[in-house]
Formats: structure tokens, sequence, C-alpha cells
């Protein structure tokens, strides 16, 4: 497919390219990490060039992980990105809206140059950007949609390295989910530092 059929292609699956001409550097900002039980909170900012759009990128949830490992080295060499990480224990201190939003007002902050427009998914941001909120924005908007699979890779690998860690929880499989699986393990053990403790107070006193 030809570079201009797959922007075709693109602009008729997400409304960035619809914005090109209201602005020329169009930011996407999403997050991995807002519902596990352990790890942190993952955010990644990205500007993607829109006059050469590449296939394939989708929310991070509908990508294979295979695909979005290919997909986040691909974005990493053509965006201006930037990954902001917030840990288990800010979570627990500010809450997981909080974390979140300090994580997507650090992102901001970092990269360059700076957008002239920022849509993110589904939260509403006090910052001095401009700022569209989007719903299912990680479907809808292609830089939305990069994002995710830069929050979503990053995170999965830190939870593959704290797996070494604390084999016993699984987080390798369950990426700090409450599986069964990572659940029993909770019960068994207790809680490790990488625990939410305002997350796992229905399963183990904390």
């Amino acid at each position: 497919m030809g570079r201009r059929e797959t922007k075709k292609r693109m602009g008729d699956l997400f409304n960035d390219v619809m914005l090109e001409d209201s602005a020329d550097l169009i930011a996407g900002v999403d997050e991995a990490g807002r519902g596990p039980l352990a790890g942190p909170v993952v955010v990644a900012c990205c500007i993607m060039p829109l006059d050469e759009m590449v296939d394939k990128i989708n929310d991070s949830k509908k990508v294979s992980e295979k695909n979005r490992e290919k997909l986040f080295e691909i974005i990493k060499e053509r965006a201006n990105y930037s990954v902001s990480i917030v840990g288990a224990d800010v979570i627990d201190r500010i809450n997981i809206l909080q974390a979140t939003k300090q994580a997507m007002r650090d992102c901001l902050n970092k990269i360059a140059p700076k957008p002239e427009l920022t849509l993110i998914d589904a939260v509403k941001l006090d910052v001095p950007y401009e700022i569209q909120s989007i719903i299912k924005g990680d479907a809808t908007s292609y830089n939305i949609a990069a994002a995710s699979i830069l929050a979503k890779v990053t995170r999965d690998r830190l939870m593959r390295e704290l797996d070494e860690k604390y084999p016993m929880y699984g987080f390798a499989k369950n990426k700090g989910y409450g599986t069964a699986e990572h659940i029993a393990a909770l019960k068994k053990y207790g809680p490790c530092p990488e625990h939410r403790r305002t997350f796992i107070g229905h399963f183990v006193e904390v």
C-alpha cells in the first residue's frame, strides 16, 4: 500500500488527519496500568508525523504483544515522544487518578517540540496547553493509539523485570492485574513493595 493510500485509510480511522488543518503538531497522550494491583502507571506522549503514517497502529489492547513490540520500535524511531512512570507508593499516596494526571503533566512538560494540540484519552487535565479530551481516544486518534503502544510496552517490560525480583506473583504473565493466580499468591505470600496498598485491601490485610 502506497503512502497516499495508507494515509487515506488511516484518515478514515483516525481523526488526527482531519485536524491537520487546525494544528501542525498534534500530540496524543495515553496511559497503561490504572487498574492493576501492582506496579506503576505509565504515561506516554507522542507526536507522530502524519505525512507518512504507520499501518497497523491501533489501540494497544487491539494489537498482539508481538506486533506491539515491533510497533514500539518503529514509533520510537519516527516520533517525538516522552514517557513518565509513577510508582505504587505515589499511587497509594495521591490515588490513581491524580497519579495518572501527574504523569500526563510530566510528559507534556518533557516533550519537545511542544504540540499545538494535545489529544488525551478521556481524562480532563488542567495544563497551560491546548487539550482535547476524547472518549475512546485510543481507538479514534492515531497519536493516542501510538502513545498507548509506547505506554503499554514500557509498562509490560517493567513488569517482566519485576517478575525476576518477585517471581512468586507471576508479574510477567499477569502484568500486576488481579488474576486468580495473582490473588492466590498475594494471599499466600503477602504483598511486596510493588503492590498498591489502596488496591489490595479486599484480599489481604495491609
